[in-house]
């Protein structure tokens, strides 16, 4: 959940009420609007009442902020680090606000206030952090009540946006499954046409059930893998090559669905494919992980390229398998590992 602070014209709103109603019966007095207040306190002046209000004020807005801002920014993560630094800055924030208005009371008055005084000073000082934290929790549970509301809304969005999505593609599937039956029935009589039909309609269809399982074997993977690369040889033909050599015993182990694909269609859409310059990708197991590799040699011209190819598999492997894949390219070698589990 995203930190969210109170504004500050809502801190300082509630500073200043709170600084008028603590010294509104000093406020009454200096009017002489009652007189038996005036038994209650030394005599009220308007520096008095003024340094009362406006130190009150700094005092009441220092201690919202701190509690419902400045710590929840910098210790959101820890509970307990958060809890004993708010309790120790609020004390050391009392004590030097008293202090502090001790100091400057008698600097703009001239007079120095009695014990009593004194005495009543620390108490309404006290009273009035206790109330300005009660009044900070009530401010952060109302911010996290909205937060709350907000990303249920957002969630009750995205929810109805994936059922719609979800319906479109219980159209499109039928669709295209329709036009390639179609186009099969076209090119009968052409072999390479008609396999590289089916091999498009295998392709398609595993990447609709890779929606309904996260994980597949490297068996499984490596016979999509083969449709694709039949599809890719049928455009470069003998200027892309790819050698796999992995042993039986692997075969059945596991590794989100169309991770080879994506790393193979990679390598052909960042490294040039020429006659000169053909493309070569190996695919091998190596330290109980899988390797695929394939030497660099840039395109000449610029590909565009949102870089979310290889992040998209390595957020798959962290959420499905709490591993990453591992990244190289030392001796202008492209290396990507693969680690792999025992079962689905």
């Amino acid at each position: 959940m995203k930190n969210i602070v109170v504004k500050q014209s809502t801190l300082i709103s509630i500073a200043l009420l709170i600084a008028f109603l603590v010294n509104l019966p000093r406020i009454l007095e200096l009017y002489e609007v009652f007189d038996s207040i005036s038994k209650s306190f030394n005599q009220v002046s308007i520096n008095d009442v003024l340094t009362r209000v406006i130190f009150l004020s700094v005092y009441a807005w220092i201690g919202l902020q701190l509690n419902t801002n400045w710590i929840h920014t910098l210790f959101r993560s820890n509970k307990i680090l958060n809890a004993l630094v708010t309790t120790m800055t609020n004390i050391v924030l009392f004590f030097a606000t008293v202090f502090l208005f001790f100091f400057i009371h008698r600097v703009s008055t001239n007079s120095a206030l009695d014990t009593t005084n004194r005495g009543m000073v620390y108490f309404v000082y006290f009273t009035i952090l206790v109330i300005v934290i009660f009044i900070s929790r009530i401010l952060r549970f109302q911010i996290i009540h909205r937060n709350d509301l907000a990303e249920k809304e957002l969630l009750k969005q995205q929810s109805l946006q994936n059922e719609i999505t979800a319906l479109k593609n219980q159209i499109n599937p039928h669709f295209l499954f329709n036009a390639l039956n179609s186009l099969n029935s076209l090119v009968r009589g052409n072999d390479e046409a008609t396999t590289f039909v089916n091999e498009l309609a295998y392709m398609y269809r595993y990447i609709l059930q890779s929606g309904q399982q996260d994980l597949t074997t490297v068996k499984e993977e490596l016979k999509f893998l083969n449709s694709y690369i039949y599809l890719i040889k049928a455009r470069y033909r003998d200027r892309f090559s790819i050698e796999i050599n992995i042993p039986e015993d692997s075969m059945r182990k596991s590794l989100p669905t169309l991770s080879l694909q994506l790393l193979v269609e990679n390598a052909i859409k960042h490294n040039e494919i020429s006659e000169a310059h053909p493309l070569n990708v190996s695919i091998y197991m190596k330290d109980e992980m899988l390797v695929v590799e394939n030497k660099i040699r840039p395109r000449a011209t610029l590909v565009h390229s949102t870089g979310k190819g290889l992040e998209n598999i390595n957020k798959r492997y962290k959420l499905l398998m709490g591993e990453h894949i591992t990244i190289s390219d030392h001796n202008n070698i492209f290396i990507v590992k693969l680690p792999l589990i025992q079962n689905i």
